[in-house]
């Protein structure tokens, strides 16, 4: 059986999906009433990071008829998001059928792009979606619908100046850009309400050079021969072990807090439109329970991540093993754990991140005034949980909340939408998740449209005032 080539099945593809978007553009025209301030032009909507997040809610605002709108990327062009940066599996974790950034066009999803690609058959043999050919998807979808991103451009303060958005990125030649929004959304992934996280106790008594955390470059070929201690019970930490032993590491030894590995993987439950819909409309207790069991369920390795570590005979994991110290002892690192001490050459941090909007260079006039979880919800006794009291706790519309209601900077915190994983206990799976990012973008950009047009009600109303297109135009019949 002939089968079209990848460049031409590609290309047909666009024209497919470029057809079925005209044939459902109705209504989708710009409707927004442009706005400047002194002379410079103002977006409606300013997106921060142009990985999958940023992209998907890109083109469900321009669905709803808001294209004003640019996403800025601080990455250059083909560094956005993690896929073929600093992850490290050899697939998705999430099944191959799941849909996102095509927001329910059927030419757009994962699967139409795959069998353009490599054929229907190839699809039908698949099991998970490759990283890199997930990110080869996104980069389709940026051209196809020719998404407007502007790279390197890291955003590095926000203000708040005549009910506008004032945001300043610095550039990778040390020159700084500003650019004047209405609306901007958050869309900077796992890490964006926070930092990853190294432990004090391994950042303060080991030298840089010996240690690394899952999200950084690490050249794998200098590990080769070397003993490597891997801390953490994710996903990540078995991936970046597997990744150690197949670069010819002499040994790996994952050690993990937990008594035992997690084998339940939440993700697949909440893999359901109820969930995926409602979640945020729940009661705060009932969202605070749902998330409880969540987060202390964690997201365990893929199975086949597993038997990735385990087929190497080189691979131990050690429950119940948490790192207690750590010293360097000549070119040696000796960890403590309650089992005794173990050697390494180099340690792999999979510790995750921490959720702390103070450590956001671009929040810093209102970190502290953000209302937490914490603030808002007060937990019944022996449901607890520090972690989750940490997260931003958001309006309905994504946005951030004042501590205090009074606070003089409330507007320009409605006008920040946060879809970064910190947004997971006020609204569930939304940004910084596949699974969750349909849903997430329906309900974001309908949030967002409808800020921007009840603000702008009285000139939505003088534009009808205005308007004077005769669409009868001849009283006498034609000859």
């Amino acid at each position: 059986m002939n089968h079209v080539s990848s460049d031409a099945g590609l290309a047909e593809l666009k024209q497919r999906v470029l057809a079925d978007l005209a044939k459902i553009s109705y209504a989708t025209g710009n409707w927004c009433i442009p706005a400047s301030h002194n002379d410079a032009s103002v977006l409606d909507v300013a997106i921060i990071g142009a990985g999958q997040g940023g992209l998907a809610t890109a083109f469900g605002l321009r669905r709803r008829g808001i294209s004003n709108v640019r996403i800025f990327e601080k990455a250059d062009r083909g560094g956005e998001g993690p896929w073929v940066t600093f992850a490290r599996m050899l697939t998705l974790r999430t099944p191959k059928h799941v849909t996102g950034p095509d927001l329910g066009i059927p030419s757009l999803t994962p699967q139409s792009w795959y069998e353009a690609r490599y054929g229907a058959e190839a699809w039908k043999n698949l099991d998970k979606i490759s990283r890199q050919d997930w990110q080869s998807y996104l980069d389709w979808v940026r051209d196809t619908l020719d998404l407007p991103v502007t790279n390197d451009k890291k955003l590095v303060d926000i203000d708040w100046q005549d009910g506008l958005l004032c945001l300043t990125f610095k550039q990778s030649d040390g020159s700084v850009v500003q650019q004047w929004a209405r609306k901007v959304v958050l869309a900077t992934g796992i890490e964006g309400g926070g930092a990853w996280h190294v432990p004090d106790f391994i950042s303060q008594a080991v030298n840089s050079s010996r240690y690394a955390h899952t999200c950084q470059t690490i050249d794998f070929e200098k590990l080769r021969g070397k003993r490597i201690g891997v801390l953490g019970a994710g996903a990540s930490a078995f991936d970046n072990a597997a990744t150690a032993l197949e670069y010819g590491a002499a040994s790996v030894d994952l050690c993990l807090r937990r008594a035992k590995i997690p084998t339940v993987n939440p993700y697949r439950w909440m893999e359901n439109a109820g969930f995926l819909s409602y979640f945020a409309d729940l009661p705060d207790l009932t969202r605070w329970r749902f998330m409880r069991k969540i987060y202390d369920l964690n997201q365990p390795p893929p199975q086949d991540t597993f038997w990735r570590c385990r087929k190497h005979a080189n691979f131990a994991f050690h429950p119940g093993t948490p790192w207690l110290s750590v010293k360097e002892q000549g070119d040696e690192v000796v960890v403590e754990t309650p089992h005794g001490e173990m050697v390494f050459d180099f340690l792999i941090i999979g510790t995750g991140f921490v959720i702390d909007l103070t450590k956001r260079p671009e929040m810093r006039k209102i970190a502290e005034r953000v209302q937490l979880w914490r603030d808002k919800f007060a937990a019944p006794a022996g449901e607890e949980n520090t972690l989750l009291g940490s997260h931003p706790y958001l309006g309905k519309h994504f946005q951030f909340l004042p501590r205090n209601a009074d606070d003089d900077l409330a507007p320009m915190m409605a006008a920040i939408h946060n879809f970064t994983f910190a947004a997971m206990p006020s609204m569930g799976l939304s940004g910084a998740s596949i699974s969750g990012m349909r849903f997430g973008v329906e309900r974001l950009t309908k949030a967002i449209g409808r800020d921007l047009f009840v603000q702008d009600g009285d000139k939505q109303l003088q534009s009808l005032l205005d308007y004077n297109t005769d669409e009868l135009i001849s009283l006498e019949p034609p000859c």
